[in-house]
């Protein structure tokens, strides 16, 4: 008898990130159509998702609620709504009523930690509901691939399972096959993959050989390989290793205990009950939460990983499970760490994901096993990861990765959703300032009322928080002028009507890419770098209007790159050198050495000299004229630039403006 190949989805083309359905669940619960999400409800529900921000159905384009059956769709699968019976399969009335929330949607609700999302899934992909080729029994595709991947590790010693390998043999493939048979596919199939001279051609050509058994697209083997994988990882016992997968080393014995039972011959009803009651996991008896624990402290102690538990009784199973968490936890903050140390050799790759996003997300691929890829539906938790892999890739924070961000990552380091509101997406803190970014993909003149009050907000409450100077960073794909305008002012009012200046500079992702790359380029990645672009970005806020203002950050970002890749530039126009605060500068005699006041005289106060502190950033009394030696101080009036004042190594001394700036003898680096 000849094979028909039949592909299994855990998940749904139309739904391809799993990380979406909580948020999704959550809006439901909420809505009139629990219970209540069928027929013409589909295209009601479909608009209510819309206008939640839940998903963008563009120009209303889908006009016959497709997208809400997806939804639902995934609701069900994983037991969080009472699914449809058939008749065929017993009574609804027995199992509860249709599309109304279940028990286990009811804890999915409740779930408000990462790995406690994990393990609703993990619980939900355990039960056995996706029926066999013999009509009278059902399997689990999770348990299934574990069987799969526990017999690859005991034969190569490894329990990976690459793209491909999972295309043809993952989930083309059931427990009616035999598992040493697929694994004999899978290991003949690596073995001649790697003989082969062009991987491309070669699994083309393997594609369209098992696809003589398949009567869809052939494309759907991959297509659904990427969605089911990302499905299954979010179980928390895969991880991701290139484009294929691994068993997380934490989670052996778990997977070992889950692929003893891959099918049985139950009922469905059986099932949908386990499903929808939140099925158990070998993890709730004692023996085997026990030895996962165990197992988890032999590895942390073999990492040499500090840990303590002495605290917490060990008495139940929830009781340890609670404990395993902790320690959980722990290795995943050290991985997080070790990731961050590797940022730096990322550069390249960090800066290809934001030429991605600057195109609206799309697909880069280095090689037939390395691509990266921005989903479009995705980019505004793609747009604060990269640029938070960006911050760490720059390095010399005092704060941990994982108090920089906001958002959530799952176990590959991608994110889960971009950061809720409240706070701001990125704090940066050095040892002498704190740099808040905040991003946005919104392009719109919307920008503006969207982000205007809450990035200031934020700004202001850091500048309160940290006892160093704050800078912020705005940036986004494009910079409305409405926006660029709300921070050159930056006028923030804190309780107690204490007035605040705030530094917040606007910058657009292309912008920031450049700056970024040229850093890594030239050798000069570090946060002072920015801190410089930052103030010498400020220094004619005051002067300019906001379309202008806009004009001069592009040529200043241009002028700071060309400074670090051809060493510092002295200007040949009669035009007076900006020097913004904090410059670091080289004399000719006396070395490096950094501007630390200035040195005006004011015609028309009483006390004509005055040092004013040019350190952190522009006084906020003191505005800069566009002659770049005048100022406006708002109670001594117009004054002269004469000096900055410099703290070599060895002195602190004035610098005669603009006479040792325009004749060569400094220079700002």
């Amino acid at each position: 008898m000849e094979e028909k190949i039949e592909i299994w989805q855990v998940g749904n083309t139309g739904l391809r990130n799993p990380n979406r359905i909580q948020e999704g669940f959550k809006a439901f619960a909420n809505s009139p159509y629990v219970g209540n999400l069928r027929k013409e409800k589909e295209i009601d529900f479909m608009n209510f998702l819309n206008t939640q921000g839940i998903i963008q159905n563009e120009d209303g384009k889908d006009t016959s609620g497709s997208h809400a059956r997806k939804w639902r769709l995934m609701f069900s699968k994983n037991g969080f709504i009472y699914p449809q019976v058939k008749k065929k399969e017993g009574s609804q009335e027995k199992l509860g009523k249709v599309d109304d929330i279940t028990p286990f949607g009811r804890n999915f609700l409740k779930a408000d930690t990462y790995p406690a999302v994990q393990e609703c899934y993990l619980r939900a992909q355990s039960v056995e509901q996706f029926a066999m080729p013999d009509g009278k029994s059902y399997f689990s595709p999770l348990r299934w691939i574990l069987a799969i991947m526990l017999e690859l590790e005991r034969r190569t010693g490894s329990s990976e399972i690459t793209r491909i390998e999972f295309a043809l043999w993952g989930h083309t493939t059931n427990p009616s096959y035999s598992v040493e048979e697929v694994v004999n596919n899978i290991l003949d199939l690596r073995a001649r993959r790697k003989q082969a001279p062009s991987k491309r051609k070669f699994d083309k050509k393997e594609i369209e050989e098992r696809g003589k058994h398949y009567n869809k697209k052939a494309n759907n083997f991959k297509e659904y390989s990427d969605m089911n994988m990302r499905y299954l990882r979010i179980s928390g016992i895969l991880q991701r290793k290139g484009r294929g997968m691994i068993i997380v080393p934490a989670k052996h014995i778990l997977a070992e205990k889950l692929a003893k039972s891959t099918s049985n011959e139950e009922p469905i009803m059986v099932q949908y009950k386990r499903l929808c009651e939140g099925a158990e996991l070998p993890t709730d008896n004692m023996d085997t939460a026990k030895a996962l624990l165990n197992d988890l402290i032999k590895q942390m102690k073999g990492r040499q990983i500090l840990f303590n538990i002495n605290d917490l009784p060990l008495n139940t199973a929830a009781e340890i499970n609670i404990a395993r968490r902790r320690l959980e936890n722990i290795l995943s903050q050290t991985d997080e760490i070790q990731y961050a140390k590797e940022q730096c050799n990322q550069w390249q790759e960090i800066a290809d994901y934001m030429e991605l996003l600057i195109k609206g997300g799309g697909k880069r691929t280095y090689d037939d096993d390395n691509v990266i890829e921005v989903p479009k539906d995705e980019t505004p938790a793609y747009l604060e990861w990269i640029l938070w892999r960006a911050s760490l890739a720059i390095d010399h924070m005092v704060n941990k990765p994982y108090e920089v961000r906001g958002f959530k990552l799952d176990s590959d380091f991608l994110p889960v959703s971009a950061a809720g509101g409240g706070k701001g997406d990125l704090y940066c803190e050095f040892n002498d300032f704190t740099i808040l970014t905040e991003v946005t993909m919104s392009t719109s003149s919307r920008q503006e009322a969207m982000e205007g009050e809450p990035v200031r907000r934020h700004v202001s409450d850091a500048v309160l928080k940290y006892d160093k100077p704050v800078y912020g960073m705005f940036i986004a794909v494009k910079i409305d002028t409405n926006t660029a305008e709300t921070f050159r002012h930056g006028i923030w009012y804190a309780r107690g009507d204490l007035k605040q200046r705030l530094d917040i500079v606007p910058l657009t992702l292309a912008q920031y890419r450049e700056y970024f790359m040229a850093m890594f380029r030239t050798g000069h990645a570090n946060p002072e770098k920015l801190r410089e672009l930052i103030l010498l970005c400020e220094t004619r806020r005051d002067i300019l209007n906001a379309p202008g203002w806009k004009a001069y950050i592009g040529n200043t970002v241009d002028e700071k790159i060309k400074r670090m890749e051809k060493g510092p530039l002295v200007s040949k126009s009669k035009e007076l050198p900006i020097v913004p605060p904090g410059a670091n500068i080289c004399h000719l005699i006396y070395g490096e050495g950094r501007v630390v006041a200035m040195d005006v005289y004011f015609p028309e106060a009483k006390v004509k000299d005055k040092k004013i502190p040019y350190l952190v950033g522009i006084p906020d009394e003191i505005s800069l004229y566009a002659d770049g030696k005048t100022i406006l101080h708002e109670r001594y009036g117009e004054g002269i630039i004469r000096a900055y004042v410099v703290a070599f190594q060895n002195e602190i001394i004035p610098l005669c403006f603009p006479k040792v700036f325009s004749e060569g003898c400094v220079k700002i680096l």
